[in-house]
């Protein structure tokens, strides 16, 4: 038996067993019971096994696998301990996710078990492969080589699945999340489709939106000009809103509002993404998730057509960065100018970015100014796992609270009442955005409104998951069902003929983030053909209609 054969196949099967812990933990869940459960096993084995050999068999060249082998090991064990810790899976947005993560948020990831788990199920395999260095062969020898050992690998994975088709189909079939886990083959997977989606679009300019923009009839009117606070929320999941008849009031301070009449809850609101690196640009492109709104973004989005209409736009940033949605508007990121009492050990909290807002509102065109302006607040929320770390020490009214980021390590109400306490910082984060705006609008400064949406949910271990960022397909409610609001000043109703009250009925009528876009576009009386009137969450109570056509790409 050749060296070369034995150094892969010695990986391949330490790699399978060890570093694949996760999936055979799930499949035991999964199949513990049943009288063919040695079949089932032995076939996705032979599988994984098989698509391992045949991709470390395409790397085997002495320069090349020795760093490459090591890499995918170190891989494998790192999956494998986000997959204990918080049930996660790994696909193309999870990928790009991670690559978007900033140092602060790798550092609420951290723990002592990351260490010892890639230590212990990547250290094996690294002694192995660095004690076993590949002979060297001519070249076409080494070639053919290579070639054989990946047939040699396809053919055992196909073998598997043509002996043991009736036992494993029905279980790939109904656990989609089980391909999500085959390290480190889903790391690869999901490299290739995050090259093939970003670099084309990376490669061509964007698609102009609404190039024929402009502000419709309702500013011809002398009167004070409008004022929008666009908040993207964090993490937040309708299932721990208070407004949405959660066991516990959350918000409070909301509910005050909402008993006041003056604000309206949409209770069955769907995410685009389960993380923010698809779901913040998804919200503000023109396409809907159906049309590719959720792929890397080939078209301008929502904010380039407010401010080609002659608007100021202003993106307010205390998260980790706007995902490119503000590249053409200023932008702010809060943290670069902390605020005594609201900022400390590298972040802040949301109400920082009320700080001195007027004067940032000053500083932008006074043109645009003068004719409307829309603030986007992106925040911290409930960004997690470190959920503890997003409130401050008197107001948590949950207790105890888990006090760590290994959430699987606190008692489930512990990470609940962390988890509840961030919703609670967001209810009075948005009072204080509310009295704000009332403020404004009481003074004549402007016509004002708000609108708030989270960008995705999270799970807090319903189904042994965690955090976020399970493939949307497959994802639970808890991370695709998201809380969103609107609040709007006496002003901002006139000026489109809105009715509260019309709201509040058609308040449990099924949205989405697809509906933002064309909603803002028609709350701001932005008139392009770019805007999608059956997709303006507001429309249907308010008495003005603007003209509307489909953007050429939804035909």
């Amino acid at each position: 038996m050749s060296r070369s054969l034995v150094t892969v196949w010695g990986l391949v099967l330490w790699l399978t067993v060890a570093g694949n812990l996760p999936l055979w933990q799930r499949l035991h869940e999964l199949a513990g019971g049943s009288s063919r459960q040695f079949v089932i096993f032995a076939g996705i084995g032979l599988m994984v096994a098989g698509g391992t050999a045949a991709l470390l068999s395409l790397l085997a060249w002495p320069r090349l696998f020795r760093p490459t082998a090591s890499l995918l090991a170190v891989i494998a064990a790192a999956n494998s301990h986000f997959m204990w810790q918080y049930g996660a899976v790994i696909d193309n947005t999870m990928l790009a996710n991670v690559i978007s993560t900033d140092v602060r948020e790798a550092r609420d990831l951290m723990s002592w078990s990351l260490p010892a788990t890639v230590l212990l199920v990547a250290g094996p395999a690294l002694w192995w492969i660095w004690r076993r260095p590949l002979p060297q062969r001519r070249w076409f020898e080494r070639a053919w080589r290579n070639a054989v050992g990946a047939l040699v690998g396809v053919a055992v994975a196909a073998t598997a699945v043509l002996l043991g088709f009736q036992d494993l189909a029905p279980v790939v079939r109904e656990q989609k999340s089980l391909r999500y886990m085959v390290n480190p083959l889903n790391a690869v997977y999901a490299g290739a489709r995050l090259a093939a989606d970003q670099l084309p679009a990376q490669a061509s300019a964007l698609q102009p939106v609404g190039v024929d923009a402009k502000l419709g009839p309702g500013y011809a009117a002398r009167r004070s000009p409008p004022l929008l606070l666009l908040v993207v929320g964090e993490t937040a999941r309708a299932r721990s809103w208070g407004l949405n008849g959660y066991a516990r009031q959350t918000t409070p301070a909301l509910a005050r509002w909402q008993e006041a009449g003056e604000l309206v809850n949409f209770s069955q609101v769907s995410a685009c993404g389960t993380n923010t690196h698809v779901s913040v640009p998804c919200m503000f492109s023109p396409l809907t998730r159906e049309q590719g709104g959720d792929r890397t973004a080939v078209h301008e989005n929502l904010l380039d057509v407010l401010s080609r209409a002659g608007l100021a736009v202003l993106w307010l940033d205390n998260q980790a960065g706007c995902k490119g949605v503000c590249a053409r508007v200023p932008s702010v990121r809060v943290l670069d100018e902390p605020v005594a009492g609201l900022c400390d050990a590298g972040e802040c909290f949301d109400e920082a970015m009320l700080d001195g807002l007027d004067r940032r509102i000053a500083a932008l065109d006074p043109e645009r100014r003068a004719r409307g302006v829309v603030v986007v607040m992106h925040q911290m929320g409930s960004h997690g796992p470190a959920y503890y770390k997003r409130t401050s020490a008197d107001r948590k009214p949950f207790q105890p609270e888990c006090t760590s980021n290994m959430l699987s390590d606190c008692p489930a109400e512990h990470v609940i009442n962390a988890y509840d306490n961030t919703i609670a910082a967001t209810d009075r984060f948005l009072d204080l955005a509310l009295a704000w705006l009332k403020n404004r609008a009481d003074s004549g400064a402007n016509d004002t409104a708000m609108l708030y949406v989270s960008d995705h949910g999270e799970s807090l271990g319903e189904g042994g998951l965690y955090l976020h960022g399970v493939p949307w397909s497959i994802a639970p409610a808890e991370q695709t069902h998201v809380p969103m609001v609107a609040w709007l000043s006496a002003g901002m109703q006139a000026r489109g003929g809105t009715r509260m009250d019309c709201l509040r009925q058609r308040s449990a009528a099924p949205l989405s983030h697809d509906n933002l876009f064309h909603s803002v576009l028609g709350l701001m009386d932005v008139s392009t053909t770019a805007y999608d009137a059956t997709l303006d969450a507001l429309l249907p109570c308010s008495a003005q209609r603007p003209a509307a056509v489909a953007l050429a790409p939804r035909g």
